[in-house]
């Protein structure tokens, strides 16, 4: 027997880069001026909101940059944020796509990200045709660590939880799965993720 049901990866950190955290913005701090404190004060009142998916790329936009006039537009800005999603070096695409091809499983992601953000990322690098649910916070409304977002995952899978494995870069939604009764994995590399799957049986 398969050792679980279900196993969900995290994005940003796992598969690919962090398409806006905190290098991705300094780079925007940069290339268009902006004043580093304002601009980082603002993006920590809008972001969560905009994760969550009560507000569009637009009103995040108008919160953070353009609270005053510019000498870009948004589109432009809107631009240069989605160039910063690549793929993540000794990242876990390749892990992903191997399960997918051995359709032991269903595979899934649990992730924060913004709608328009999270559409981009998952057609630009093709993620959606490796899985079977989506469990992104802007889809969900709720954000990791939140223990509501494990709780409605394990109501969608309908799923023991655990018979589900989780993959996070980051120990705080790593224990908020374990917390909710899943097993979970702190992603570090590939190669390290691929030693633990070969030793729960999966690879």
């Amino acid at each position: 027997m398969f050792p679980f049901d279900v196993i969900l990866f995290d994005v940003g950190g796992v598969l690919l880069t962090n398409g806006w955290d905190t290098q991705e913005r300094t780079l925007a701090i940069e290339r268009f001026h902006l004043d580093p404190a304002g601009f980082e004060a603002r993006h920590q009142a809008a972001y969560p909101a905009w994760e969550r998916g009560t507000i569009t790329v637009r009103d995040y936009l108008d919160a953070t940059v353009f609270n005053e006039p510019r000498k870009f537009s948004q589109d432009e800005f809107f631009a240069f944020m989605l160039a910063q999603s690549k793929l993540l070096p000794d990242g876990a695409l390749g892990t992903l796509k191997e399960l997918s091809a051995s359709n032991k499983c269903m595979l899934g992601v649990l992730n924060n990200e913004a709608r328009e953000t999270n559409e981009y990322r998952f057609e630009k690098f093709g993620l959606r045709s490796y899985l079977k649910v989506t469990l992104s916070s802007c889809y969900l409304g709720v954000r990791k660590p939140d223990k509501a977002i494990y709780q409605t995952a394990l109501d969608i899978l309908g799923r023991p939880p655990e018979r589900i494995l989780f993959i996070d870069d980051r120990m705080e939604n790593v224990a908020g799965a374990v917390n909710a009764g899943m097993k979970a994995i702190q992603f570090h590399s590939e190669q390290e993720l691929r030693r633990e799957l070969i030793s729960l049986g999966i690879l």
